[in-house]
Parts: structure tokens; C-alpha cells; sequence
């Protein structure tokens, strides 16, 4: 809406995010006479919102500083209440666990940038990446938020169902069979809530572009917690795996690859990570359960994004093929399905 490519901020961009900025500049003490001072860079790969990082020059003239300006997708409001996730945002800053947040403006708000690298698709099947990733979200898992810790899953699933309904035609509405989908959330919650299960505070949109790493100290930062919640953790576990099988910055970003979706070794060696993280060796039972639950719910992975894609399709104007992303995701649900839980 207000900044769209590389240069400078606009006179037509909003007031409101002129004076956040200066304003953030100015507690920095760096006094921004013209607009032109603030240089955008557009930053690739976010699905849900616009994301650019802008620089300034400091008072010191060899010096920049620099902050995330994250401008608020379209239709945000069908996923998540953004009250809530300002509160998780701010949580999450107390605990030592992402970006502060600086200010904030109708459309959007002024993050911390934080001076780590965004892992590529690639970094995520390093096994060595791979456990620091395991490790973060372990702890992730176990931090103590405010509000009701239960499982928001199946309520959302209900929620996003009856919101793709509204938008689609009967023809989409057919072909994504959104009329028996009400019955297959209902199979999953009952196949797949055990009380056994672990739950915990979930990222739920562990994608790379979500996972930054200080190439110093080899630290993890998850970022961007629109989507967090209380969920079984195996769920969580499963929504990583699947998105593995994506590439968000390439030529054709929407097009999912299972052919190289973590295979059982791959996806053993990131739950044994996971678990001994806490500090004791798991037992081999252990890490076979956790297997097996984790594997069962990239179903519910799978309708989740689906159902994501579809409403996204309609109210989002990002470049990126929504309703085709989709397809794939429920494709992969029906031919998942018989062997993961039967016929």
C-alpha cells in the first residue's frame, strides 16, 4: 500500500507511518529532515503480509540504522485477531524470543531487525541447522503465555471452513469438496486428540522464512507468531515437516515438492533433537509416538493451509498462486489419508 519497491518512502504514504518512523528515529537520536533519508528494501518470501526493511543514516554519517516495517496483509482479520497476536508479539519480546516491537500505525507496525540470517529452504535440511531448529522450538513449545492453553486447532479449521465457503463458487466449492470437509475435521479431531499428547504454545507456520540464525553464535529466532497458539505439539512438529516440501523463493513460489518431503530418518533425527533438547536421552518409545502422531497430523496441516489458501485467494492481493497452493495441499490430504489412517 505505501511502500512497494526499492528507494524511498513516497509523500503518498500514509502520515501515520511517517511519524512512527520518525518517531522511532528520533528516540535513536538521529533528527530525519526529509522522507528521501528513509531507503526501502522490499524482503521476499512473506505470504501473509508486506515486509521491507528501511535504513537511515545515523548521526554518524558512516553509520545506518535499521528497522522491519511489516504492512498488514488483506483480509488478516478472517485468520487471527491482531490484538491478540500484538499481545503474543509483545509476550514473546519480554521472553527474550523475537524482534521488539517499536511502533505500530493502522496498517501495520515498526519491528526490531534483528542482525541475523533468514534460513533458505535449503538450511532446513542441514542436519546440523536442523537440530538448533528443534532445540528453539522445544523451548518455544514450553513457554508460558497468557490466555487459555487449549487447543485452538479444530476450532480454526471450523472457523476457516465456514469463511472458504462464503467466498467460493459452487464450482470451487465443489472441486475443493468443501461440503464433506466439516466430516473429515470431525475424523481427524477424533482420530487424532489423544489425551496422552503433549500441548504446548505452537508456532504453527514454522516455514524458513519464519526461522533466522545469528551466523556468530549460531543462535535460533522464530519470528512472525500470527498464527501461534495452544496445539498438540505433534502438530506443530508436522506443519515444520511439510514445509519442507516448499520453496518460496523461486520463479513458481506456490509449487509444493513431496518428493522431498523428509523421509523417516530425516524426521527421526529432528525429534530425537527435539526431545533431548530438555535434557535427558528419550526413550525409544518416545520418539516412535511422537513419530507417528507428528506424521498423522500433516492431515490436519494439510486443510489448515488449504483452507488458508482458498480464503487468501480471495481477499489477498500478494503476488502468489493461493487457490492453486490449495489444490495441492488438499490433493496431498486425500492421497495421504488412506495411509495414514485407513480406509
Amino acid at each position: 500500500m505505501a511502500i512497494k519497491k526499492n528507494g524511498f518512502i513516497p509523500s503518498s504514504a500514509p502520515e501515520e507511518l511517517k511519524n512512527v518512523l520518525k518517531a522511532v528515529a528520533s528516540e535513536w537520536g538521529d533528527k530525519i529532515q526529509d522522507m528521501e533519508e528513509f531507503h526501502v528494501i522490499p524482503l521476499k518470501g512473506a505470504m501473509t503480509n508486506e515486509v521491507f526493511q528501511i535504513n537511515w543514516p545515523t548521526i554518524h554519517d558512516d553509520l545506518h540504522q535499521k528497522v522491519l516495517v511489516r504492512i498488514y496483509g488483506e483480509g488478516v482479520e478472517l485468520f487471527f485477531n491482531r490484538d491478540d497476536e500484538i499481545r503474543t508479539f509483545e509476550c514473546m519480546s519480554k521472553h527474550g524470543q523475537g524482534p521488539r516491537l517499536l511502533g505500530r500505525f493502522p496498517d501495520g507496525r515498526i519491528e526490531e531487525f534483528i542482525h541475523a540470517r533468514t534460513l533458505s529452504a535449503a538450511d532446513l535440511r542441514d542436519p546440523e541447522i536442523s537440530a538448533l531448529i528443534a532445540a528453539k522450538l522445544r523451548e518455544f513449545h514450553n513457554l508460558d503465555m497468557p490466555g487459555p492453553k487449549d487447543v485452538l486447532l479444530w476450532k480454526r479449521l471450523r472457523t476457516w471452513l465456514g469463511h472458504a465457503k462464503k467466498f467460493c463458487s459452487p464450482k470451487d466449492a465443489k472441486d475443493f469438496c468443501l461440503n464433506v470437509l466439516g466430516d473429515e475435521i470431525n475424523v481427524l479431531e477424533k482420530e487424532l486428540a489423544k489425551d496422552y499428547q503433549e500441548i504446548g504454545f505452537c508456532h504453527n507456520d514454522l516455514q524458513y522464512g519464519n526461522i533466522m540464525m545469528d551466523e556468530e553464535t549460531r543462535a535460533i529466532t522464530l519470528i512472525d507468531y500470527e498464527y501461534a497458539s495452544y496445539n498438540p505439539v505433534a502438530y506443530d512438529l508436522a506443519n515444520h515437516f511439510c514445509e519442507m516440501a516448499a520453496n518460496y523463493h523461486t520463479e513458481t513460489p506456490h509449487l509444493l515438492d513431496y518428493s522431498i518431503y523428509p523421509d523417516m530418518e530425516e524426521r527421526r533425527r529432528f525429534i530425537c533433537a527435539y526431545l533431548r533438547s530438555s535434557g535427558n536421552e528419550p526413550i525409544d518409545a518416545e520418539v516412535k509416538q511422537l513419530l507417528i502422531d507428528a506424521e498423522k497430523y500433516t492431515l490436519a496441516n494439510h486443510l489448515f493451509w488449504g483452507l488458508w489458501g482458498i480464503i487468501s485467494g480471495h481477499v489477498n492481493k500478494i503476488d502468489f498462486d493461493y487457490l492453486e497452493y490449495a489444490r495441492q495441499r488438499f490433493q496431498q490430504y486425500w492421497l495421504s489419508k488412506p495411509l495414514l489412517l485407513g480406509s
